[in-house]
């Protein structure tokens, strides 16, 4: 992962809750430099640090904010949504039949065919072939087990989930509110 000391293209700005923390690590709470800026105008947000970009319009001239905090918190209580990536997110980007992070899809525990609903329960992330090789048996008859038993997650736990896997490219003003878990490379 590289820090970038310039500003990135586009300028997002790390969004952080009312107590500092981010929205979401995985993906990372970003907001547009456009809509940094309308926020702050509207006073919904506080600049906590700026970029060395500045705006201009005839009668204005504002730093770019390059972290905001919202003024007004935002409760992560809520259940997430199930989506592919999200499933994904829970299981760690591996397949849970082999372990491989590549050519990733779902898996229907409990096959559609037999009856199987797609819920946080019944699927697990499988890569192309486990999932051709396991097909619409059950998994004791293909003799392939789940490395853990799929379940719903908190918000809490895909937070935590995603803090694994930093982006690539990190603006130097944001690392002070946040947290990998996983060494940076400076």
């Amino acid at each position: 992962m590289n820090v970038s000391s310039a500003p990135l293209a586009g300028c997002p700005a790390l969004v952080l809750n009312a107590d500092f923390r981010p929205l979401s690590y995985y993906p990372l709470s970003l907001w547009p430099w456009q809509e940094a800026v309308k926020a702050v105008f509207l006073e919904r947000v506080d600049v906590v640090a700026h970029y060395d970009h500045v705006v201009h319009s005839p009668s204005f001239e504002m730093k770019l904010p390059s972290v905001i905090s919202l003024r007004d918190y935002v409760h992560q209580d809520r259940p997430p949504a199930f989506t592919r990536f999200n499933v994904f997110l829970r299981d760690g980007f591996a397949c849970q039949y082999c372990g491989v992070p590549d050519d990733l899809t779902f898996d229907h525990v409990v096959p559609r065919s037999k009856g199987g609903r797609t819920t946080w329960e019944n699927i697990v992330t499988a890569c192309a072939p486990c999932n051709l090789r396991k097909g619409g048996k059950y998994v004791h008859h293909a003799n392939m087990r789940p490395r853990r038993k799929p379940r719903r997650p908190t918000m809490h736990e895909l937070q935590h989930s995603g803090r694994r896997f930093p982006p690539h490219h990190l603006h130097e003003s944001w690392m002070d509110y946040l947290y990998w878990d996983v060494e940076l490379d400076a």
